[in-house]
């Protein structure tokens, strides 16, 4: 399973570094994420990606390690401490960082409890974590999705990341809403990382082609919803 999620996020550099610079979205979750974690000291960026949070991030912390699986995506990140390994199972001594920030990457592991954990344990007295997961795209109220031949919803529903973030710490949580088109969601989809959540079996060009099929006729304004979640 991990194999497959780091292959997965290897073909995924390029399509997240193109929904990152028509959207901002990414770099906009980690700014709000940031604002309500309000971190100190040493933050770990868990699933840094390419790095679309590291600058929001590091505005708020004396140092920031960035963390992926994906030595692709982790290529491209401009943090100067980066560091390749699990968010969970993490390659970092117990009590050593003051936050752990998740943004849009602990819905991506098939058990976010387990990573929860680590970030337990390697988080110092008084410490915080935060976690932003996707809860889905809306027309008129209405789920995008509902209508849509998809297999499900891989690997972990937003819910567990809430549920496993609540089991570890006195939480506080919320939704953000961002209008968004059609050809952002297509684009978001087209991100093999993503396209995951829809048709997980498939290897990721199917899987990409897959998806910009099924929301090829979608069309006009759309709201864009993301759950997030901080403990202390």
């Amino acid at each position: 399973m991990k194999r497959a999620v780091k292959e997965n996020f290897d073909a995924s550099a390029d399509a997240y570094a193109a929904y990152e610079a028509r959207t901002g979205r990414f770099a906009a979750l980690a700014e709000r994420l940031a604002a309500a974690m309000e971190p100190r000291g040493r933050v770990l960026d868990a699933g840094a990606g390419t790095g679309a949070a590291t600058d929001a991030l590091a505005a708020r912390a004396d140092e920031l390690v960035a963390l992926d699986a994906s030595p692709a995506m982790l290529r491209a990140n401009p943090a100067p401490a980066r560091v390749a390994g699990d968010i969970d199972r993490l390659p970092l001594c117990d009590d050593s960082v003051d936050a752990v920030a998740f943004t849009a990457s602990l819905f991506l592991v098939p058990d976010p409890a387990a990573a929860v954990r680590e970030a337990r344990r390697v988080l110092r007295p008084g410490g915080v974590v935060g976690a932003v997961a996707p809860d889905g795209w809306t027309a008129d109220g209405e789920g995008v999705f509902a209508a849509l031949d998809r297999e499900s919803r891989s690997p972990a529903p937003t819910e567990a990341v809430v549920d496993a973030v609540d089991a570890a710490f006195e939480t506080a949580s919320g939704t953000w809403t961002f209008d968004t088109d059609a050809d952002d969601l297509r684009a978001f989809h087209a991100i093999p990382a993503m396209a995951a959540r829809l048709y997980p079996k498939l290897p990721p060009d199917e899987r990409t082609e897959r998806a910009r099929e099924a929301l090829a006729a979608v069309d006009g304004g759309l709201e864009q919803h993301w759950r997030w979640v901080v403990g202390r």
